[in-house]
């Protein structure tokens, strides 16, 4: 039987390693795709590190990686769609349950599956997926910046143009230039935000984000941030604070800088509760807070579009390229943010 290299993460010893697999064989509905870039992401760290627990694992070792990209390989039976081996395709982030009531009834999905964390993904030399969560990506689209797409950049891309529903000149504040934050900035911009604001206690970060569009990058430590805001703002406050962080003391300072009718987006992760202690102007204004969880259906789709009639140049979001063998090693490198990565990419 063939074999493989596949970053494996078993989820009853919390254990981490590339390991020599058998090639997966696509069933009906699927194809098998040869992958040719898979991005690290934070998520896929907080997995490793036990702080992510998947809602609906099926095995007790799963494949890593859920930003991938890479060609056809191999047709499985029963495919609904024309495709073609050697078609060069980005692979959505997750994929609906098929078993809920949404689902049922041809409804969003409310139990959405993750690749590479409910199911197997694409830190891998090949990678099956169902062929509904396909997107054909140009010639003109390196491999590289499509694998980034279906997260980094569409997660934050939702938040902005549907979950917040962000319009031209309305001020928003993005918490954590990181690998979201940066594209949270870059696509505020695209929606035609003003001011953005972009909030790091990195300077390197702040340095980032005003090169990515950001027309303000803020200290949140600074004692006089929220007349910095206020300033920025006109003395408005903020239309919409993303928090890119997932810390719960970002959420609490966003929610302050709010102005009249606010909405303060949960983007980042975290297990720890959702805590505001501002009183009675958090009503006297009509603020809000939205939760928010990856990219939607037409996210990625719309994403590669953008980047293919030049809207969006995602080059400048690549920081390295690095061996699958050594996922590990990249792993440390954004966990500890050595290099200040944006997105490093495992390259089989």
């Amino acid at each position: 039987m063939d074999t493989m290299l596949a970053g494996r993460f078993h989820l009853d010893t919390g254990k981490f390693g590339v390991e020599e697999v058998p090639v997966p064989v696509p069933g009906p509905g699927e194809v098998l795709v040869e992958v040719k870039a898979a991005g690290v992401c934070l998520s896929d760290v907080h997995l490793i590190d036990g702080s992510l627990v998947p809602l609906f694992a099926t095995s007790d070792t799963v494949t890593v990686g859920h930003e991938v990209s890479g060609v056809i390989h191999t047709l499985g039976p029963d495919l609904k769609c024309d495709l073609t081996v050697g078609t060069r395709v980005a692979l959505e982030a997750g994929r609906s349950c098929g078993q809920c009531a949404g689902c049922a009834r041809r409804r969003p999905c409310t139990q959405v599956r993750t690749a590479g964390i409910d199911y197997d993904g694409g830190w891998a030399q090949y990678t099956v997926a169902r062929e509904d969560t396909l997107i054909p990506i140009p010639d003109s689209l390196p491999f590289d910046q499509a694998a980034i797409i279906p997260d980094a950049v569409s997660t934050p891309y939702a938040a902005v143009v549907s979950t917040a529903g962000v319009r031209p000149a309305q001020s928003v504040g993005v918490w954590g230039a990181g690998g979201v934050g940066a594209h949270n900035v870059r696509v505020a911009r695209l929606a035609g935000a003003a001011p953005v604001i972009a909030v790091d206690p990195l300077p390197g970060a702040r340095e980032r984000a005003l090169a990515f569009g950001a027309d303000f990058a803020l200290d949140p430590s600074a004692g006089d941030f929220a007349d910095q805001v206020r300033s920025a703002t006109g003395g408005r406050g903020l239309d919409f604070a993303f928090d890119c962080a997932g810390v719960p003391a970002v959420r609490e300072q966003a929610a302050s800088v709010l102005g009249l009718n606010g909405v303060l987006v949960l983007v980042g992760i975290t297990p720890q509760p959702l805590t505001i202690s501002e009183g009675l102007t958090f009503n006297y204004l009509g603020k809000q807070v939205r939760g928010h969880y990856g990219g939607f259906p037409e996210s990625v789709s719309e994403l590669v579009r953008l980047a293919s009639n030049g809207r969006l140049d995602l080059a400048p979001s690549i920081t390295d390229h690095i061996p699958l063998a050594e996922a590990a090693d990249a792993v440390h490198r954004l966990e500890n943010k050595i290099g200040d990565p944006i997105r490093l990419i495992l390259v089989p």
